[in-house]
C-alpha cells in the first residue's frame, strides 16, 4: 500500500547510502547540513582512551554521530542543551583560533539520546548530567568551519522566541543553497538543455529535504544540499504519467509528480520557496506531458466511476490526490472510510445492510447519544463553534495504524516514545468501538485497509511497544472473528468496499469529506463541523505578522489534522449499479427469472443488440468513409432513415424533403412544404410518414405512401427547430423560447385522415430553443439554448428538474446516454460536457478548438461532426481525442446512426450525405 511502498522506496535509498542514520533522526522541521568523517574520542588523555569510528553530522538542532560499528547506538546531542563548543583543549573564551594538529571538536552539554543501540528500533534512551564529547575530524582544517557553524546554530537554538529560531535557521540555509547550485556534470547526457533551476525541498512523510531542483528537455532532477540519502534524484520526464500542484504547509508551494497511473505512491514531491517556481516547474512537465496523457479532474474519474470503469478503491484513490492528499504528507494522508459496522459477527454478511456503517454521517455523527451531548455543546459555544474537538485524519492516528511497519516514524512524531500501551492500535474491534464512543474519537481509515499488505497488522518487526494493563505485550493486532487472517481480513475489507451496498451509498461519505457537506449550512446540517483551523482558507498565514504566532499556528494545523481540499459543490451523484442480480449473486435460479425485466427470448435479441453496438462502438475509430452524394443546394439539416435502411429522408435549408434510395443510389422525391428552410425530419413508427419542422414555424406531416403532405402543426410563433416523437407524443422546440408536447392521435388510415393534435404542455425557457432530446423511456427531455444553458425537464409532471449554463454561446446538440442517467451536450464553444442527470452537476467537460455541430454517443464515447467538417471520436472516459477523421468540406451539421449502431450517415453544410463504413 501507500505508505509500506513509500518506505520501501526509502529503504532503498538507504541501502544505497549504507547508513543506519536516518532524517527521522531530526526533530520536526529540522535541517540535515553536512557530514564529516571523524572519530568519536572516549575517555581523551586517559590510558583507558578508545576511538569509535563514526561520521559526524551537523543539523540545525542537534549533532548526530552514527558510529560505523552496529552495536554502538548513534548519538544525538540537541544542541539546544550545549553549554560550551569549541576545538578541544581551548580556552572557551577565545573564539579567535589559531591553526592547531589537532582535528578535535569538543561539546559539553546537559542531555544527551541513544538511538538504535545494536541496530534495535526502540523509545530513545536519555541520559542526563553535564557531560563533555570530542569528536575527532579525519580533515582537520574543517574543525574550524565546523566550530562556526556548530556556535552559529547554538545561538538559534537558544533564542527565546520559537519564531526567531526558525527565521535565522531559514536564514542560515538559504545562505547555504545560495552558495550552492546544481552539478551539471550530474545530467545523464551531454546534450541535455537546461530549461530551469531554483532551490526547493524535497518531502518524505515527517521529513524535508533541502537542495537544488533542476529541470531539462528529458529529465527532472533534485540533488540533496547533503547529499542524502544519495547525490541526485533523477526522473525521466518520458515516464510521468501524473502531477500535482500541493497545498504544503498551507501554502501553495508543493508539486507531487507521478510515474504511475494508478497509484497514491508518488516517484518524488517538492517543497518551493516561492509559488512561482512551482507554477514555473509545474508548467514544465505539464507542457512535456500534454502529448502524452490528459490530465483527469475530479469530474472526468467519476463519471469513470459512475459507469463502473473505476472501483471504489480506486476512485476514492482519486479523490484524494485531487484534494491534495498525499502519503508524502503525514497532515494530509489519504482518507478512506470505516466501511463495516460488525466486528462481533462470526460470519462477515455482505448481503445485509446492518453489517454497513451509514455512509450519510460522518464519524461523530453515528452514535446518537454521543452526538446529542456534542450538539448541547456546541449550542452553547461561543462563535467560532465547532462540532469536534478532535479530526478524522491527522499524523497521529496515520502512526496510529502503521506503528508495526513505521515504529521511527512514531519515534520521529513523539520524540522517541511510543503511545501508552493501552491507547495503541491493539484490536480492530476496539478501534472501532472507541471511534463510535470516545469524547474525542472520530477518525476515519487509511487506504491500507483495502490493500494486499498485511504488515501493518502483524508486528513482524518484533518491537517492544509496551504491556498493557491486563498484562498482555502488545503484538499483532486483534482481528474481528469473522477473519481468519490477517489476509482474510483485508480480502474481506476490499470485498466490503466494493460491495453493491457501498457502491450505492459511498456519494454519500464523499459529500462530507470532498463535496457539498464538507462546509457551511450543508456541513451543519449534516453534523459534519470541524475546527475552523483544519479548513483550506481556514487561516492566512500571511496575515499573521508575530513570527511566534505564525509557527505555533501552522504547527497547531499540520498536528490536528487537514480538511481535504472541496472538489463538489453541488450533491455527488450515486453510482450506476445493475439493476438486476446475475445468477451468481441470487439464491435461486426463480429468483432471477422473476426479476428479469425480459423473457429469454428477448433477452437474448437484447444481447444480440447490446453486442452489436459494442463492437460497432469499439470500432468507431476505423470508421471509413464509403459513398458520398450531393442532393440538396444548401447546408442538410435532418437525417432520418427507413428500418429496413433502404430509403434515406433528407432536410434542408434549401426548405425540400428528399428521398433517398440507398439500394438505387437514385434520389426518389423532392418535396418542398413552403419557401422556407426546414430544420430536422423523422420517420413515423410504421415507415409510413415522414414529419419535418421549418423555419415557417409549422410541423408538416408527409405521406410516404399517397406522396403528399398529409397535415400541417401551426404550433409556434418563431422558427421550429427540432422535433421528437414518441408513443404518440409530439415534442417540438422553438425560437420562440418554448418546448411543446403534443399528443398527436394518427390518422386511422395514413393519408386519408388529418391527425388531430391537442397541446398537453408547455416548456418555458428564458430564450430561443435550439435543440431538444428525450431520454429512452421519454419521461426525461433534454433542452439546449441560444444562449448555452441545458434544462433537463421531467415530463411526467412538466417541471424543470435543472437548469445548468454550461456553454458560453448556442447549444448545438443534446442528447441523453442510453441509460438515461447523463446528458451530453455540445456548443459553438466547442466543449463537450457531461451533467448527471440526477443532480444536475456537470461531471465532465471536454474541449475542441472549434465547435461541435451533433453527436451520437454511448455513454462512453462520443463521435461528434465538427465545424471543419472532420468527424472527431472522443474517450469520455480517457478525458481525450482518439481520432479525427476527414469527412465534408464544411462543418457537419447533422449525423444519424442506427439501432445496432452499425450503419452512420452525416450530413454537411457541403450540402452533401456522407455513407461511412465501420471496418471491424
Amino acid at each position: 500500500m501507500a505508505f509500506i511502498r513509500k518506505k520501501q522506496q526509502e529503504q532503498q535509498l538507504q541501502l544505497y547510502s549504507k547508513e543506519r542514520f536516518s532524517l527521522l533522526l531530526l526533530n520536526l522541521e529540522e535541517y540535515y547540513f553536512e557530514q564529516h568523517r571523524a572519530n568519536h574520542i572516549l575517555h581523551k588523555g586517559s590510558h583507558h582512551e578508545r576511538k569509535i569510528r563514526g561520521s559526524l553530522k551537523i543539523c540545525s538542532k542537534s549533532v548526530i554521530f552514527e558510529s560505523d560499528s552496529i552495536s554502538q547506538p548513534i548519538i544525538k546531542i540537541p544542541l539546544r542543551d550545549c553549554i560550551k563548543i569549541g576545538k578541544h583543549g581551548e580556552n572557551g573564551a577565545n573564539r579567535h583560533f589559531t591553526k592547531a594538529k589537532s582535528g578535535g571538536i569538543s561539546l559539553i552539554f546537559s542531555q544527551v539520546y541513544f538511538i538504535k543501540e545494536h541496530n534495535v528500533v526502540a523509545p530513545y534512551k536519555i541520559e542526563r548530567g553535564k557531560m563533555e564529547y570530542v569528536f575527532e575530524l579525519d580533515v582537520p582544517g574543517k574543525v574550524e568551519d565546523v566550530v562556526e557553524t556548530l556556535l552559529q546554530l547554538h545561538r538559534a537554538s537558544c533564542l527565546d522566541k520559537l519564531g526567531d529560531q526558525t527565521a535565522m535557521i531559514t536564514a542560515i540555509l538559504q545562505s547555504r543553497l545560495a552558495r550552492t547550485s546544481f552539478d551539471k556534470n550530474r545530467f545523464q547526457n551531454i546534450s541535455e538543455k537546461l530549461h530551469m533551476e531554483c532551490k526547493a525541498e524535497m518531502v518524505t512523510p515527517l521529513v524535508t529535504n533541502p537542495g537544488h531542483v533542476c529541470i531539462t528537455d528529458t529529465n527532472l532532477y533534485f540533488q540533496p544540499l547533503n547529499g542524502y540519502p544519495k547525490p541526485v534524484v533523477q526522473i525521466t520526464l518520458q515516464d510521468v504519467r501524473r502531477i500535482y500542484k500541493r497545498r504544503h504547509g498551507l501554502m501553495p508551494l508543493g508539486l507531487e509528480v507521478f510515474c504511475t497511473e494508478d497509484d497514491l505512491c508518488s516517484d518524488i514531491y517538492l517543497k518551493f520557496y516561492e509559488p512561482q517556481d512551482r507554477d514555473d516547474l509545474y508548467f514544465y512537465i505539464a507542457t512535456y506531458l500534454e502529448h502524452h496523457v490528459a490530465e483527469h479532474t475530479a469530474e472526468s474519474y467519476m463519471l469513470q466511476w459512475q459507469r463502473g470503469h473505476l472501483s471504489n478503491y480506486q476512485y476514492l484513490l482519486h479523490l484524494n490526490n485531487l484534494a491534495d492528499r498525499s502519503c508524502n504528507d503525514l497532515s494530509q494522508y489519504p482518507v478512506f472510510p470505516w466501511i463495516i459496522h460488525d466486528y462481533s459477527s462470526s460470519e462477515l454478511d455482505l448481503s445485509n445492510p446492518g453489517t454497513f456503517r451509514d455512509l450519510s454521517k460522518p464519524v461523530g455523527a453515528l452514535n446518537k447519544e454521543r452526538l446529542e451531548r456534542l450538539l448541547t455543546r456546541y449550542q452553547e459555544m461561543p462563535e467560532p463553534k465547532f462540532m469536534y474537538g478532535s479530526h478524522y485524519s491527522s499524523p497521529g492516528y496515520v502512526l496510529f495504524y502503521l506503528v508495526r511497519i513505521a515504529p521511527e516514524y512514531m519515534l520521529c512524531l513523539q520524540n522517541g516514545r511510543f503511545d501508552n500501551a493501552d491507547r495503541m492500535f491493539n484490536s480492530i474491534a476496539e478501534t472501532w468501538k472507541n471511534c463510535l464512543d470516545g469524547a474525542t474519537d472520530f477518525k476515519e481509515l487509511i487506504p491500507e485497509f483495502y490493500g494486499d499488505d498485511v504488515s501493518f497488522l502483524v508486528n513482524s518487526l518484533k518491537l517492544d511497544l509496551g504491556k498493557r494493563q491486563g498484562g498482555q505485550m502488545v503484538d499483532d493486532v486483534e482481528l474481528p472473528p469473522w477473519a481468519s487472517s490477517p489476509e482474510d481480513f483485508l480480502q474481506k475489507s476490499k470485498d466490503a468496499l466494493e460491495s453493491n451496498y457501498v457502491s450505492e451509498h459511498l456519494h454519500e461519505w464523499i459529500d462530507l469529506i470532498f463535496g457539498y457537506k464538507q462546509k457551511g449550512s450543508d456541513a451543519i446540517g449534516a453534523h459534519n463541523v470541524f475546527h475552523p483551523l483544519t479548513y483550506e482558507g481556514g487561516v492566512d498565514l500571511n496575515s499573521i505578522q508575530d513570527p511566534d504566532e505564525k509557527v505555533a499556528m501552522l504547527t497547531q494545523i499540520l498536528e490536528f489534522g487537514q480538511t481535504p481540499k472541496q472538489l463538489f459543490v453541488t450533491p455527488h451523484p450515486r453510482r450506476i449499479t445493475p439493476k438486476f442480480k446475475s445468477l451468481s449473486q441470487t439464491s435461486s435460479y426463480n429468483a432471477s427469472m422473476a426479476d428479469s425485466p425480459v423473457s429469454p427470448g428477448e433477452e437474448s435479441f437484447e444481447d444480440l443488440t447490446e453486442e452489436s453496438k459494442t463492437l460497432a462502438w469499439n470500432n468507431i475509430t476505423k470508421l471509413q468513409l464509403h459513398e458520398h452524394y450531393k442532393i440538396h443546394k444548401e447546408a442538410v439539416t435532418g437525417i432520418t432513415v427507413s428500418r429496413n435502411g433502404s430509403s434515406v429522408f433528407t432536410t434542408s435549408q434549401d426548405s425540400t424533403l428528399k428521398m433517398f434510395s440507398k439500394e438505387s443510389k437514385m434520389l426518389q422525391r423532392s418535396i418542398s412544404f413552403s419557401n422556407m428552410a426546414l430544420s430536422s425530419c423523422l420517420l413515423l413508427p410504421g415507415d409510413a410518414t415522414v414529419i419535418t419542422s421549418s423555419w415557417d414555424n409549422n410541423v408538416y406531416f408527409y405521406s410516404i405512401a399517397f406522396g403528399r403532405r398529409q397535415d400541417t402543426l401551426m404550433g409556434h410563433d418563431d422558427a421550429v427547430s427540432k422535433i421528437c416523437w414518441h408513443d404518440n407524443r409530439l415534442y417540438s422546440a422553438s425560437w420562440d423560447s418554448t418546448v411543446k408536447v403534443w399528443s398527436g392521435v394518427p390518422a386511422e388510415m395514413p393519408g386519408t385522415k388529418r391527425h388531430h393534435f391537442d397541446l398537453l404542455a408547455e416548456l418555458e425557457h428564458d430564450v430561443s430553443v435550439d435543440t431538444i432530446s428525450l431520454n429512452a423511456a421519454s419521461t426525461l427531455l433534454v433542452s439546449g439554448t441560444k444562449e448555452g444553458t441545458v434544462n433537463i425537464w421531467d415530463l411526467t409532471t412538466a417541471t424543470l428538474m435543472h437548469q445548468i449554463p454550461c456553454h458560453s454561446g448556442i447549444v448545438c446538440d443534446t442528447a441523453f446516454s442510453p441509460d438515461s442517467r447523463h446528458v451530453l451536450s455540445t456548443g459553438a464553444d466547442g466543449c463537450l460536457n457531461v451533467i448527471d442527470v440526477q443532480t444536475g452537476m456537470l461531471i465532465s467537460s471536454m474541449t475542441s478548438d472549434e465547435p461541435q455541430r451533433c453527436f451520437v454517443w454511448d455513454g462512453n464515447s462520443v463521435l461528434s461532426g465538427s465545424q471543419s467538417g472532420e468527424l472527431l471520436v472522443w474517450d469520455l472516459l480517457g478525458a481525450k481525442i482518439s481520432e479525427r477523421i476527414q469527412g465534408h468540406t464544411g462543418a457537419v451539421t447533422c449525423i444519424w446512426m442506427n439501432e445496432q449502431c452499425s450503419s452512420i450517415i452525416t450530413g454537411g453544410e457541403d450540402r452533401q450525405i456522407i455513407f461511412w463504413k465501420l471496418q471491424y
